[in-house]
């Protein structure tokens, strides 16, 4: 879900291949023959499924990114060496699939005509699973995504190394939490309306409240983007009635940037509260999660309902920018927005000092249970 390392959505190409193509390009760049394919929906990548008729019939996603990320070898280098590093590290991420000459990607001309646009495409692995955003999650789910994201974050930030990591240091990119300040210029996407007074306020306050402490957080490696979509789970019990779930694939690295563990948790707050029935519940089991691997300072915590409003502001107003340029692809793009907008509104109306108290009696209860 990622627009670049600078802050101007409309530069970008969205690739548009038609499977022919994809099913040429995957014998052509990395020597494998397609006996299946199908689409998949994205933000502004385009992704396929893909199945080879190899020995097992193994099953990949070709990955083609689009023109202005393409044209950041180095930042796709680090994101893909870091899911290889995951997965050397046990962790259920994708792996690339080499090209014949032995490359992880390949810059490839996104049709026949002169001055085609060039795209990165990647080969990866198939990870089997549902999306969370296709359960309905439970305390269990919510705690093992919340420590998900912390020890995501910690194992990049503490054992990651690699030359093109530097490439993470994305001051202007428009995801990164930090730069919620920078939707002034996409606000207009809104139009006028009472949620469009709501993001005025989140701003205002981040700039006030948030951009003045950034120096206190603790500084890392960020995902970026461990929304419903991007997690993938399996159930690991028979039960119907009380389902215990596990985390069976982590996707979509290229919101990865350098931010703070405190952001990471906020981000995947704000994405479990989505399609929840219960959204203001979330968070404190999430919390705990995270805090059972890394538990934050009381800066850190007092940040945490600006961060996670912070957080909507930008998915919704990201989203309507962006679906004004892509209205083919507006469906995809405001998926969020069905329920975003709700509760944001509803974060606001109960306010930071009753959503805050939820969350954390639900957090301090698991460490009174585990203390027992």
């Amino acid at each position: 879900m990622s627009s670049g390392n600078d802050c101007q959505p409309q530069t970008l190409t969205k690739p548009a291949l038609g499977e022919r193509e994809a099913v040429e390009l995957v014998d052509r760049v990395f020597g494998l023959k397609v006996s299946w394919i199908r689409s998949l929906p994205s933000y502004d990548d385009q992704n396929f499924h893909v199945r080879v008729s190899a020995e097992g019939a193994d099953e990949y996603v070709l990955k083609i990114t689009n023109s202005e990320d393409s044209q950041e070898p180095d930042l796709i280098e680090a994101q893909t060496q870091a899911m290889m590093f995951l997965s050397a590290e046990g962790f259920p991420s994708a792996t690339p699939y080499l090209t014949k000459d032995g490359n992880i990607m390949a810059l490839e001309s996104g049709g026949t005509s002169p001055g085609s646009k060039k795209y990165m495409v990647r080969l990866l692995t198939y990870l089997p699973g549902t999306p969370v955003a296709k359960i309905t999650t439970n305390a269990q789910i919510l705690h093992e995504i919340g420590r998900l994201a912390a020890s995501v974050d910690k194992v990049l930030s503490e054992k990651f190394q690699h030359p093109s990591v530097k490439s993470l240091h994305r001051g202007q990119f428009i995801w990164n939490l930090a730069n919620v300040p920078l939707l002034d210029q996409y606000i207009y996407a809104l139009g006028q309306n009472k949620y469009r007074a709501v993001v005025e306020q989140v701003i205002e306050q981040f700039k006030g409240k948030i951009i003045p402490k950034l120096s206190s957080f603790r500084a890392c490696i960020n995902h970026g983007d461990l929304n419903d979509h991007n997690i993938l789970v399996d159930s690991s019990s028979a039960s119907l009635e009380n389902p215990q779930y596990r985390v069976s694939g982590i996707l979509d690295f290229s919101d990865m940037s350098y931010g703070y563990y405190v952001f990471e948790v906020a981000i995947a707050i704000m994405y479990m509260m989505i399609e929840s029935p219960d959204p203001l519940s979330v968070g404190g089991h999430v919390l705990a999660g995270f805090e059972s691997v890394l538990p934050l300072t009381a800066e850190e915590r007092g940040a945490l309902f600006l961060l996670v409003s912070g957080r909507f502001a930008q998915s919704l107003v990201i989203a309507a920018h962006t679906a004004l340029l892509y209205p083919e692809n507006k469906e995809y793009l405001t998926i969020t927005a069905k329920t975003g907008w709700k509760h944001l509104m509803t974060m606001f109306e109960v306010g930071q000092e009753a959503v805050e108290k939820t969350w954390f009696e639900t957090a301090q209860a698991y460490t009174h249970h585990a203390s027992d």
